[in-house]
C-alpha cells in the first residue's frame, strides 16, 4: 500500500514553515517567555531544550494556540496566526502530540486515528451513523488514510484493540498516528519520550524518522533525553528561565558555554 503524501507548493517550499517573533508570555509576576524568537524551516526537525521551568511547554502552547502571548507574533506558512484559537490553527495544518497519552482508552486503535480525521470530514453525525450516500463513501476514504498510517507505524496487528489495553509505548504511537491523521503541515511533539524505557524510545525515534521521510513535514520536538535530541535534531533552540540563550546545530550546542553553564553542566552532554 502506498502512503498518500500531501505535496507542497513551490511557495510553501520557500517560506519558513513557522516563525515566532519576540514572544512574551507572563502569568502575573512570572515571566514564562521573554522575547523568544524561533524559525522552523521546511522539512526540518528542530528541538527545543532547557531545564524544567525554562518555558518549553509554554512556547509549544503559544505555537498551538492554547496560550496567547502578550507580545510578539506567530506566522505559520506565511499567515499570521497570533491569537487564533487552537481549532483554527489545527485546521490550518498544525498538529500536536502531548506529554503523556491523550487517546480514548475504550476506542480501538483505528477509531482513535479516525478521530484525527474529523477536521477533514463534511458529513454530519447522523449521516455518518446511517451510512447513507456520499457520507459512506467519505468514511471509506478516511478509513483508507487511517489504514495507511497504521501501516506506516507498524501497528496493523493491534488496529482493532482498545487503546486502554495497550502498553505505554504503543499508546504513544497511536497518539502520533492520530496527529498524522490531520495531514499536518507541521508537527509539534511535546516530550514524546517521557515515561518510556530504552526500547520504546528507540522505536519511537525510528518512527519519527520514518514520518520525516514519508511525509516531508517539519517537526518541532521538546525532549529531555539529550541522546535522542542529538541524534534526531537538525537544529536546537535552548531556553533558560523563559529566555532564549542559544540556537544552532547539535555539535555547536554541545560546545556552547552558555548552554553548558545554564543547562548541561560543565561535564557536557
Amino acid at each position: 500500500m502506498t502512503t498518500a503524501i500531501p505535496t507542497q507548493s513551490k511557495a510553501d517550499a520557500v517560506l519558513p514553515a513557522l516563525v515566532a517573533e519576540g514572544l512574551h508570555l507572563s502569568f502575573g509576576g512570572i515571566v514564562a517567555l521573554n522575547n523568544v524568537t524561533i524559525e522552523i524551516r521546511q522539512n526540518e526537525l528542530v528541538a527545543i531544550i532547557g531545564p524544567n521551568g525554562a518555558g518549553k511547554t509554554s512556547l509549544m502552547n503559544c505555537l498551538g494556540g492554547f496560550y496567547r502571548p502578550q507580545r510578539g507574533r506567530i506566522l505559520f506558512c506565511g499567515e499570521d496566526m497570533t491569537g487564533r484559537r487552537e481549532d483554527a490553527i489545527a485546521r490550518a495544518g498544525l498538529a500536536r502530540t502531548f506529554q503523556g497519552t491523550h487517546a480514548f482508552p475504550s476506542l480501538s486503535v483505528i477509531e482513535n486515528i479516525m478521530v484525527g480525521r474529523h477536521i477533514h470530514m463534511h458529513s454530519s453525525i447522523l449521516q455518518s451513523f446511517l451510512h447513507v450516500g456520499w457520507a459512506e463513501r467519505e468514511e471509506t476514504r478516511h478509513r483508507e488514510v487511517a489504514e495507511e498510517i497504521i501501516e506506516l507505524l507498524e501497528i496493523e496487528s493491534i488496529r482493532h484493540r482498545p487503546v486502554g489495553t495497550l502498553g505505554y509505548g504503543l499508546r504513544k504511537r497511536v497518539d502520533l498516528g492520530r496527529a498524522l491523521a490531520q495531514e499536518p503541515k507541521l508537527l509539534l511533539m511535546d516530550e514524546p519520550m517521557a515515561g518510556m524505557n530504552t526500547e520504546e524510545k528507540e522505536d519511537l525515534a525510528r518512527f519519527i524518522l520514518d514520518v520525516r521521510e514519508a511525509r516531508g513535514i517539519p517537526i518541532v520536538l521538546v525532549e529531555h533525553d539529550m541522546g535522542v535530541v542529538m541524534d534526531l535534531a537538525d537544529r536546537i533552540y535552548v531556553l533558560d528561565f523563559g529566555k532564549q540563550i542559544a540556537d544552532g546545530s547539535p555539535s555547536a550546542i554541545q560546545r556552547n558555554p552558555a548552554v553548558l553553564k545554564a543547562y548541561l553542566g560543565e561535564r557536557g552532554i
